[in-house]
């Protein structure tokens, strides 16, 4: 009976030394958690990673000499490609149905305005492959005139991304199945995200109690919205302006206040 009772009581001390060493244990990892980082968040080099992905690149360039323009591998072990428009349908179908690739999730298609180039838009693709878990960009290029092949026959994703490219930016993309604005207003003039859009627009919409619905016209700016202090951004209004004193210079008396 006592042999047992010894066991039982030292069977619990252990129990309570274990749970003490836990909570010290998660009370250390929290405190290291909440102080502050010192050292710089900086993506480590792999090496590996990045020769496979230039490997691969190299690979598809070398099937696809047609279309494929640059091929290189930024800092942050993303794969990027550039090809020719004419080269949107087959080298996405390529991606997409290639046994060493995969690619069949179109995550994101966007456009880059750089007025000062020729052709001023740079079309990104944004592809996953699952399979792999793997990630690659695509990018090619136009101008305001020049239509492009949509993605829509190998990526059904690209249904909405080239429609709002074509309401934002205007860039055409040819036989996509229903080519209309998505995000502007019906009578919308003008791309809102070209970069020689201005920031105010050309129009306003208002609701007008006269003819008892919402009408647009030019926009109207007031004078002192117009007027940009970068010292103070309330300076602009004349209530918020701070009340200069006269300074009396060397020389001068000051006028008795009667």
């Amino acid at each position: 009976m006592a042999a047992s009772l010894f066991r039982l009581v030292g069977s619990g001390l252990r129990l309570g030394a274990c749970s003490v060493n836990r909570n010290l244990a998660v009370l250390q990892t929290r405190l290291e958690s909440s102080s502050t980082e010192t050292r710089p968040t900086v993506r480590p080099k792999d090496e590996v990673t990045q020769n496979r992905l230039a490997k691969f690149g190299e690979y598809v360039a070398e099937i696809l000499p047609k279309y494929v323009q640059q091929v290189q591998v930024t800092c942050f072990n993303e794969l990027e490609i550039m090809i020719h428009p004419d080269g949107v349908i087959p080298v996405l179908t390529f991606l997409r149905d290639h046994t060493n690739a995969q690619f069949k999730s179109l995550i994101d298609q966007t456009v880059v305005d750089v007025p000062t180039r020729q052709n001023r838009f740079e079309i990104v693709y944004n592809l996953l492959s699952l399979a792999y878990n793997s990630r690659i960009r695509v990018k090619t290029y136009t101008d305001e005139l020049t239509p492009v092949d949509s993605a829509v026959p190998v990526f059904q994703a690209a249904n909405w991304y080239e429609r709002e490219i074509w309401d934002m930016f205007g860039v055409f993309f040819a036989n996509h199945p229903d080519l209309r604005r998505i995000l502007t207003d019906y009578g919308f003039e003008g791309h809102p995200f070209r970069k020689d859009f201005p920031l105010s627009g050309y129009v306003e919409v208002r609701y007008d109690d006269e003819v008892k619905r919402v009408v647009a016209e030019p926009v109207e700016l007031a004078q002192e919205f117009r007027k940009f202090d970068l010292s103070s951004p309330w300076e602009v209004f004349p209530a918020y302006r701070e009340e200069q004193t006269p300074k009396i210079e060397a020389g001068e008396k000051k006028l008795d206040a009667k």
